[in-house]
């Protein structure tokens, strides 16, 4: 079982200076740039303690009549307050080309850019880390611990997965060793496939799951103490496990939950428990994977206690490819008539999936990416098939393929067939740690409504829906739509940081350019 979420751990580690600093430069996406913006605006103002940005949020009502759109411009003012204090945070665990610089190459927010404005001089675009728009915590800060079934330390752990080239294994083994053994985790067989179980060596005993869930808290507070964090991410990186049943009376409401977990019912999940644990205990929890952990009553729980929960399942390789094809070929005015999508892999989460409720999870999970397609493309929709096949050989260099097949002009047909391979795991951790760096961000961040006349500065809703862009099956606000079209989801994102700094959102239009 891959690690489950990591927060806690008998030792607590972070990432060591790299010795090679004399030898090689720091790569760009490792380097450290504090305070590396400044807005000179009336609508930004500066405190020892905050950044407060005003923000004009622009939207239109529509009404539909007999056929025809009325549009109403809108216009509500915002002022949104960041606390700068990055506070110390835990959570989640020579090559072929010869040296290469310690880098966080993947990473959403340490090695993509933004655009913040242009040279008065010259018009030429100025973009910045993502990082680098507000005070976020650097990933070599992160301290390190977890849960797993699996006892293994995590250097052997390594050995065991082989992702990683042997030569570089030899050179972090030393720091991997330091990390120890994770702590017990919660193991209920009918969750995951049974051929998980000769790993299951290192479990909470019994099967009262109050007890479990009394047991996970106080891990939480103990990582936290021992560590001297000011915040800690508990994140699911676990197995997938099956769905649970949807039940009236049991997982519907918060106290029902709650019921649930004291009378050890069956369909309260090993993530569901997590995530209860770390919610009473105030700490964000980020589901990593495709399960429905996140029951009506977690998320009432989590608006009752004001606690952030996020997820759901890390969008990484084929699933965040095709939330970008299906999206253009919609725009472009094609009509996609089936997506057909395989995979095959060989590592441990391969082998989970192969069992037939565990794909059923994934199988949804990669499936709802192409669900808001339809709205775009006038209410087509178009076959999807998802299979995912275990083959030990390839370990976690897993292949996807995919065709897509679409109506053109004159009822003419279009084919694309696309084939990734990847290293999953060097495709995930990275989205890992920007899920944690950015989840604690969202922390520190709350607004007021000036339109309301509210005097007082309020917490982000508990459901996190800003980490859209990392998740596979976005969780959302009740009642709201979801959003899979990753260009919109990164605009959101984009967005939101620049308003928290009294900058208006990302414009493609250049005025400046299309004008005398």
């Amino acid at each position: 079982m891959a690690p489950a979420p990591l927060t806690a751990n008998s030792s607590g580690y972070n990432t060591p200076d790299s010795e090679l600093e004399s030898i090689i430069p720091v790569h760009p996406t490792a380097a450290r740039r504090p305070n590396y913006i400044t807005v000179q605006s009336e609508n930004t103002a500066y405190t020892d303690e905050h950044i407060i940005g005003k923000y004009l949020y622009r939207g239109a009502d529509v009404v539909v009549s007999d056929g025809q759109f009325a549009v109403t411009p809108t216009v509500k003012p915002y002022e949104f307050q960041t606390t700068r204090k990055v506070g110390k945070t835990g959570s989640p665990g020579t090559p072929k080309d010869g040296i290469q610089q310690p880098n966080y190459i993947g990473s959403v927010l340490r090695a993509s850019t933004v655009r913040i404005g242009s040279e008065p001089g010259t018009g030429k675009e100025v973009h910045v880390p993502i990082c680098d728009v507000l005070p976020m915590v650097h990933p070599n800060d992160l301290v390190l611990g977890g849960w797993d079934i699996s006892g293994l330390p995590m250097d052997k752990a390594m050995e065991r997965a082989r992702v990683l080239d042997y030569d570089l294994q030899r050179q972090v083994m030393p720091h991997m060793s330091l990390l120890g053994a994770p702590l017990p985790s919660i193991y209920y067989p009918d969750f995951i496939a049974a051929n998980q179980e000769a790993r299951a060596d290192n479990v909470i005993p019994g099967t009262d799951k109050q007890a479990h869930l009394e047991h996970v808290r106080s891990d939480i507070r103990n990582f936290k103490a021992q560590n001297e964090l000011d915040r800690v991410i508990v994140f699911w990186t676990a197995n997938t496990e099956r769905y649970s049943d949807l039940i009236p009376g049991v997982n519907d409401t918060a106290d029902n939950l709650l019921a649930a977990i004291r009378s050890s019912h069956s369909e309260v999940s090993p993530s569901t428990i997590f995530a209860v644990a770390a919610i009473l205990e105030g700490e964000p929890f980020v589901n990593g994977a495709p399960q429905n952990t996140f029951v009506p009553g977690v998320i009432e729980l989590a608006e009752r206690e004001k606690s952030f929960i996020g997820g759901d399942d890390l969008k990484s390789g084929q699933t965040k490819l095709k939330s970008v094809l299906a999206e253009f070929l919609v725009n472009a005015g094609i009509k996609p008539l089936s997506i057909a999508s395989y995979n095959h892999l060989g590592n441990n989460d391969g082998h989970n999936l192969s069992a037939e409720p565990q794909f059923k999870s994934k199988e949804i999970s990669k499936s709802s990416v192409v669900d808001d397609m339809g709205k775009a493309a006038k209410g087509e929709h178009p076959d999807h098939i998802v299979v995912i096949k275990y083959v030990p050989a390839v370990g976690d260099s897993k292949r996807a393929i995919d065709e897509y097949y679409s109506e053109i002009f004159c009822g003419g047909r279009q084919t694309i067939n696309i084939f990734n391979e990847c290293e999953d795991s060097l495709l995930a951790t990275p989205l890992i740690l920007d899920l944690a760096i950015l989840t604690e961000l969202l922390t520190r961040v709350k607004y007021r409504d000036l339109s309301a006349a509210q005097t007082t500065f309020a917490p982000l809703y508990p459901v996190l829906s800003l980490l859209s862009y990392m998740c596979k099956a976005p969780l959302v606000k009740p009642g709201t739509d979801v959003v899979n079209s990753l260009g919109r989801q990164r605009n959101a994102l984009e967005g939101f940081l620049k308003a928290c700094i009294g900058l208006e959102g990302n414009s493609d239009l250049l005025l400046e350019t299309r004008i005398w």
